[in-house]
């Protein structure tokens, strides 16, 4: 009865372990994969950004807190609001914000 009673608690303390050093970490893995980067320049994809200076197809815009140089194919003027679509060193390339 005791060796039963044994074998039982380190079957569970195994269990446990395993679940806890392998199992939740390879979940936690696949999470956080899907979701967006919030730094870097990855994660200035998407960000609606606020037009400070423009002249023909360049100029700079405003996002946290930043100007950054930017360029579109779209007219833009001062005030306007645009979606970045891509960073390319320094320079992100804008499209105009479509409101529906």
């Amino acid at each position: 009865m005791a060796m039963k009673i044994l074998v039982a608690i380190i079957t569970a303390i195994v269990v446990f372990e395993v679940i806890e050093h392998v199992v939740v970490p390879l979940i936690w893995l696949i999470v956080t994969r899907k979701r967006r980067s919030v730094s870097g320049a990855t994660g200035l994809l998407g960000e609606v950004v606020e037009v400070k200076r423009w002249k023909e197809t360049e100029g700079y815009v405003f996002v946290r807190g930043e100007l950054w140089k930017a360029v579109s194919n779209d007219p833009l003027s001062v005030g306007d609001k645009a979606v970045v679509q891509s960073v390319e060193g320094l320079t992100l390339k804008v499209i105009p914000l479509v409101k529906a």
